[in-house]
């Protein structure tokens, strides 16, 4: 295995631990506000989802892509896929809901969705141009 595919392996794995740990605060977070507190299914899933992603942004541009980008302008390229992620998971989501649909169900598909597609995202968009720049 060449260096660069072992560095590439390396970071797939540090992302999938790092969202591992995401998906546990998105799961713990997204159970509390629908079966403690009672919100519906996109209430609780949209601030689910909030808690997790800036967790997950925080660690994997630190650790994973160890990137030294602007923050802020990372942060915002994020946001974007969010903005687009969002509303489509949640419509999508609260449909199948409504349909009968296992909430828990929809909640672990779309999660290994958006694990698939932000790493996806982050690697060849976000922190394309700033890879391991952080010292």
């Amino acid at each position: 295995m060449s260096q660069n595919r072992k560095k590439e392996f390396f970071r797939a794995l540090k992302f999938l631990l790092f969202s591992i740990s995401a998906g546990i605060i998105q799961i713990a977070s997204f159970t509390l506000l629908l079966e403690v507190v009672g919100l519906v299914y996109w209430q609780s899933y949209l601030i689910s989802l909030i808690l997790s992603v800036l967790w997950n942004f925080t660690f994997n541009r630190r650790y994973t892509f160890q990137s030294a980008a602007n923050v802020p302008r990372a942060m915002a390229l994020v946001a974007l896929f969010y903005v687009v992620f969002t509303p489509l998971s949640t419509w999508g989501g609260h449909l199948l809901a409504q349909a009968g649909v296992n909430e828990y169900i929809i909640e672990a598909g779309t999660m290994i969705l958006n694990f698939v597609l932000e790493f996806l995202y982050q690697r060849f968009v976000v922190f394309k141009n700033s890879l391991d720049t952080r010292k």
